[in-house]
């Protein structure tokens, strides 16, 4: 054996193995979850869900899992079927009804455009908590409603 041999037979085991395709990951369990928010301030102004699935990121600039931007349509509602990884998630939800592509707020930094959080949270004085706003998605099929404000 060379001694390049004797190190990949050291390091790997079998030098064989290294000739294996690396195992992929095992698939991860998600279920389908249809997000419903009511009461919108228009019919026409896009909607942006914002998505989370990690505590120390929930309400963070751009730390959120994925969003979505839906139009209504002319509707005073929107329906939003998604499929999620098993675990704790919790939404957040603006309208952008000036469509200037940000939410506005006050000199305060409290938004000026209709928002609203999963579980129907309202926050009085300050943002809510990822455990305020949180659901479970473990295998049933699961409607989440919430309405803006």
């Amino acid at each position: 054996m060379t001694l390049f041999q004797l190190a990949l037979v050291a390091t790997v085991g079998n030098p064989l193995v290294a000739l294996l395709p690396a195992a992929d990951h095992a698939p991860v369990a998600t279920s389908s979850v249809t997000v419903v928010v009511s009461k919108l301030a228009s019919k026409e102004s896009a909607v942006k869900l914002y998505f989370y699935n990690v505590r120390e990121s929930f309400l963070k600039p751009k730390q959120y899992a994925f969003y979505k931007v839906v139009r209504p349509g002319g509707q005073d509602k929107i329906t939003l079927p998604v499929q999620l990884p098993y675990g704790e998630w919790a939404v957040a939800i603006t309208q952008d009804v000036n469509n200037n592509d940000k939410l506005d707020k006050n000199f305060m930094g409290i938004p000026t455009e209709p928002y609203a959080f999963s579980n129907n949270v309202r926050p009085k004085l300050a943002p809510p908590q990822f455990d305020e706003c949180k659901f479970r998605v473990s295998g049933n099929e699961l409607v989440v409603s919430i309405q803006l404000k």
